[in-house]
């Protein structure tokens, strides 16, 4: 060794100081994030081990992952927040934290640095999605029907008032998900992939199967739109192709075409906002019922398992109805919900 060049004292230590690879950070955490795989959509997935290999590895992945203390982690994420980037440093300390108790589960470590991490990460404002008040429907939907742009999107901005779904719920609908003659559509928790087409394998949100009963003016408009794209999967055919949805863009820029701010007045997700706020203030239907219908997380999680796709699926036809009523009035003039739920309990 000597006559090689090699000191002896430097290989033993440099020997003692190899990390065995099985318990580095990084062949760790992929052995978690491999365990995850059947929980998570692959779009999840990848985003999540994107994540670690730009913001954690160049940094702990090498490190012998019982050595690896809270101040080490707090330091990387701490850099990541600094940056600004507060979401990102937000996810990250939620990773390093699930990598670490699959960690002291696996019997690797025996407790977990990343549970002292509060207060690394500068709090983030919950930014609300921007809708307009009620009493400016009007305003909104003569303005919608005044669009001058493709046909289709003006007819997607309709419905979309009408059932007040998701973004993604909604632009990546399928034909075969609908039933016009019993007036539902089935929202899956998953669909078929597009091939490059981001995300495309969307379904309901909340990862369960979501009904959305249709009113006769919604039923209208999809027959409308059916002339249009009934060759197609899609119901909402992008405008260069009829084998690829309508852009992620197309709902807000139509907004903005129109003259509204999406940042500030009102944004396609806040269609659901309004909605919500009329159904609540009608007095008509109880709030588990409007809260099945919008498809909010159940925060009861004993609840959330006995909470069935169909759950107070009359009064959901009935409300879905209404709101489509009230939809009609207003392009007459402003009625406040309450005033207007009187009148339809008098009829």
């Amino acid at each position: 060794l000597l006559a090689s060049g090699i000191c002896p004292s430097q290989l033993r230590k440099a020997d003692k100081d190899a990390v065995d690879e099985s318990r580095t950070f990084k062949f760790i955490a992929t052995a978690w994030h491999t365990s995850c795989l059947k929980l998570w959509s692959e779009g999840h997935a990848d985003k999540i081990l994107t994540c670690l290999k730009r913001y954690v590895f160049p940094d702990i992945g090498a490190m012998d992952i019982a050595k690896i203390e809270t101040r080490h982690m707090a330091q990387l994420v701490k850099a990541i927040d600094d940056k600004g980037v507060h979401d990102v440093a937000g996810r990250v300390k939620q990773h390093l934290a699930k990598i670490m108790r699959h960690a002291v589960q696996q019997g690797v470590i025996k407790y977990n640095p990343a549970y002292d991490l509060d207060g690394v990460v500068t709090p983030t404002v919950t930014q609300h999605h921007p809708a307009l008040l009620l009493k400016r429907l009007p305003e909104l939907l003569e303005k919608m029907n005044g669009y001058k742009g493709r046909e289709l999107t003006r007819l997607a901005l309709e419905l979309n008032l009408h059932v007040f779904l998701r973004s993604s719920e909604l632009r990546l609908a399928r034909w075969d998900e609908f039933n016009l003659k019993a007036r539902i559509w089935t929202v899956p928790a998953k669909r078929d992939a597009v091939k490059g087409v981001r995300f495309s394998s969307r379904g309901a949100k909340m990862k369960d199967e979501h009904l959305v009963p249709l009113s006769a003016q919604a039923v209208a408009l999809l027959e409308q739109i059916k002339d249009i794209t009934g060759e197609s999967v899609f119901v909402f055919a992008g405008a260069h192709s009829m084998n690829k949805p309508m852009s992620e863009n197309t709902i807000n820029k139509a907004l903005r075409v129109i003259g509204y701010d999406t940042r500030t007045d009102v944004c396609g997700h806040g269609f659901r906002t309004m909605a919500c706020s009329a159904l609540n203030e009608s007095g008509l239907w109880s709030k588990d019922a409007i809260e099945r219908q919008m498809s909010h997380k159940e925060r009861n999680g004993v609840r959330a398992a006995y909470v069935h796709k169909a759950e107070h699926l009359e009064a959901r036809m009935e409300m879905m109805q209404w709101w489509s009523d009230y939809l009609d009035v207003s392009r007459e003039g402003y009625v406040a919900p309450y005033i207007y739920a009187r009148r339809h309990k008098a009829a």
